[in-house]
Formats: C-alpha cells, structure tokens, sequence
C-alpha cells in the first residue's frame, strides 16, 4: 500500500523510513503538521508484528500530536518516531546512535522525546548525535528536588485532574476517596496515576502485559491484581487506559461497565465510529489527546526553559481544557471526541485540515 493512500495518511508533511544495516534500526518518523511550530513528538520503541502496523500507529500517533499540542495552547507541531523491536532486548548503543543521526538529519522539523519503551538513558544517547531531543538532562522540580529528564510525572498529573474532572463531571463527585478504579498498563504513566489515585483514596484494579509492573502496584499501593482480559468487565467507576491505542473497540464495548474512561493511552478509540457509540451508551470518554498532554507540556516547558510552577500550572490547566469538552458535548449532543477534534482545529486556526502550509521551523 502506498503511503499517500494509506486510510491514516492525513495528509502528513513528510513520512521518513530509517534503516541501519550495522546496527539492525528499522524505525519510522512521521511528521504531520508543522503550522504552529516544529514536530514534538516521543520516539516509541515496540515490537510490532508487521511494518505495516508500526506505519498504521507512527500516522495516528503523529496526528494525534498535531492535535495535542494545538489543544494544549503550544507552539508545536505534530509528529512521532517509533523504532520497531524490543524494548528489553533489542537496544544498542550502535543502533540508539544511527536513531539519533537520522532525526538530526530532519534540521529541527522533528524533536524527538521519551515514549512508552524509551526514557532517559536512550534520550542521552540521542543527545550525543543530535540536539534536537528533550529530556535527556536532569531539571529542578517544583518542589525543588532534582528529576530526570522523563516527562511520564507530568503526564500521569495531567491525566489525574482530567479524570477528577470527568469524575465530577459524569458521577457529580469531587471527593475520589472509595473511587473504584481499573487501570490498564501500569507503566511510568500507569503507576504514577495509580499513586495520585491512592493518595486521594481510590480504590485501584490493575492489569500489565509485565507482571513486574503488577507487583509494585499491588505491594505498594495495596492494588488489586486482574488478568488482562479481565480488566473491560469489572464493576468500577473508571475505566484508565494507560496501555496501547485501539482498546476501545467493538468487542471490548460489550465487556465495559465503567461510566467514566479516562486514561493515558494514545488513539483509544479504534475508529471514529467507537466515540459515537460510547456516547450512546453513557460511557464519558475523556478523549485520550486532551487528557495525557501532560508530558508535551513538559517536553515544551523544558524546551523553552520555563519554570517548573509554569509547568505545574499548564497541566493543571488540562481539567479545564476537558470541562469545555464535556460541556460543549452535552450542549450539542456530540460526542467528546467530535467536539475535542474541533476545539483542537479552532484553535490550530480552522482551515488547517484541509489546507497546509508546512513551514521550515528551527529547533
């Protein structure tokens, strides 16, 4: 299949294929939009059963980006890099510096950060090829300690107030104490909302694809441990997804009983159709691009040298981006991802979409 024919192509500015011999990369980087500014976007590394599966989720993901950034009032453009293979067994200094040499080649288009299996130690490998990447040194916090570079904390905060604010909003509950949760994946991201949610009183259920991530939270936070399968199914007040995209599906929409979703995943829902159908069923789906912006935020926070109180309070600022999606959604009787997809392309500037004007941008 061509790329331009490709059903998630979107128009995308530029789409590149990287390939090492030496070190065996195999990786792709796709720029969607660069209207507001340079590409921002994490690099993911995942051992994805065919390239044309990585092509399919490097597209959505990009775009999910451009959406992100415009929602979240940043200066940034959309785009994503995922490397294909296994993040515990196929890095290697050789292969994390030929990933380096070819986002230096994009000029600053494309500035690469941590994702889900990537983080610091990769992010300064980058470094030492390209300056265009985020995260790879440590920064002051807001409480004044020291933390890496890794903007998963701001991402599980940001997803912490939207779904407090979904809470409220479809449970008419600000109180979170005896709030029964389920979270799937319990990553960086996962487990940092599974604290927030504990300290506030939550109740959590939790799943993993590594069963080392289950045992942490079930020994530290008191976390009830279910299968994978199991984790659609249970009688809860929220449902977070905090794993891979497409969960949200017609086979899982049979299972789900929660009446909140609110979760860190990207591109949640497997179609477009799937948000309509949630709205039907009085599911309130906090659309995934809105709620996890927490980490772009850092990313641009560390960019730009902003303090770590800027920072805070942008993401904080998440709960409130989410309440005039909840309430223009109620009005109009859309669904949150409808109204979210046009809030974001207002405030890109509306006629984006159809028409773009990909700009040469310096990092």
């Amino acid at each position: 299949m061509s790329v331009f024919t490709h059903p998630d192509f979107d128009h995308h500015e530029q789409v590149v294929f990287c390939h090492d011999k030496a070190s065996g990369l195999r990786a792709i980087i796709a720029i969607h939009d660069t209207t507001l500014g340079p590409a921002l976007g994490g690099c993911r590394m995942f051992p994805y059963a065919s390239d044309d599966e990585a092509l399919r989720d490097v597209l959505r993901l990009s775009r999910g980006m451009t959406l992100k950034s415009s929602l979240a009032g940043l200066k940034l453009g959309g785009g994503k890099a995922v490397v294909i293979g296994d993040p515990h067994t196929g890095k290697s200094q050789a292969l994390l510096h030929a990933m380096g040499d070819f986002v230096d080649s994009l000029g600053g288009r494309y500035i690469t950060a941590a994702d889900s299996g990537t983080g610091e130690p990769e992010m300064q490998a980058f470094a030492q090829r390209t300056r265009h990447v985020i995260g790879a040194t440590p920064r002051t916090t807001l409480d004044g300690t020291i933390a890496s570079g890794d903007p998963s904390p701001s991402t599980a905060l940001g997803v912490f107030v939207g779904l407090r604010e979904a809470v409220r909003q479809r449970l008419g509950r600000d109180d979170l104490s005896g709030l029964k949760v389920a979270i799937q994946g319990v990553g960086h991201v996962g487990l940092g909302l599974a604290r927030h949610l504990k300290d506030a009183g939550a109740e959590l259920w939790v799943c993993d694809i590594f069963d080392a991530n289950v045992q942490q939270a079930v020994e530290e936070l008191g976390a009830n441990a279910v299968r994978p399968h199991d984790i659609y199914g249970l009688d809860v007040d929220v449902f977070a997804p905090c794993a891979m995209g497409g969960i949200l599906n017609a086979e899982t929409l049979q299972s789900l009983r929660a009446p909140v979703i609110a979760g860190a995943a990207n591109n949640q829902l497997a179609s477009p159709e799937i948000g309509a159908e949630l709205q039907r069923r009085n599911h309130l789906y906090a659309p995934d691009y809105a709620i996890n912006a927490g980490g772009i935020i850092d990313v641009y926070y560390q960019r730009i040298g902003g303090s770590p109180a800027q920072t805070d309070a942008h993401v904080r600022g998440i709960a409130e981006t989410l309440r005039e999606i909840f309430e223009r959604a109620a009005s109009s009787g859309e669904s949150t991802s409808v109204v979210a997809d046009r809030l974001a392309q207002e405030r890109l500037g509306g006629q984006q979409a159809v028409q773009k004007h990909p700009q040469r941008l310096q990092a």
